[in-house]
């Protein structure tokens, strides 16, 4: 069992409340199973990360990328993190916050495909 940390639970309840409006299109989308039957969680914590989106059972993170991940520190930090939830065993599906609002089913059709292929 883990130990409790309510200092998580706040923070993440705090995220939770001020989500960006892509993050709320695609929580729409992923909640209460209703993609392929997968069950993901919110502002999830990872070690010392919140990830925006969680599916434990198949250790995929769903990443929502606005306009604060465009300079090159910013990037650098995405990529660290990254490399640091691999190697905890997670993989890193990353989307825009124009591909949400945009394309949202081709967002959903290339998330299974990265999650199909990282099974298979």
């Amino acid at each position: 069992m883990r130990a409790s940390q309510p200092w998580r639970t706040a923070w993440s309840r705090t995220l939770r409340a001020k989500e960006t409006s892509a993050e709320a299109k695609l929580w729409g989308e992923l909640r209460n199973r209703q993609f392929a039957g997968l069950k993901f969680v919110r502002q999830a914590p990872i070690g010392r990360y919140f990830a925006d989106f969680l599916c434990r059972d198949q250790k995929v993170i769903i990443e929502v990328d606005g306009a604060t991940h465009g300079t090159e520190a910013e990037l650098a930090a995405d990529e660290a993190r990254t490399r640091e939830l691999g190697q905890l065993g997670f993989r890193i599906f990353r989307a825009t916050n124009s591909d949400v609002f945009e394309n949202i089913a081709g967002v959903l059709s290339s998330r299974l495909a990265f999650i199909n292929k990282t099974n298979g």
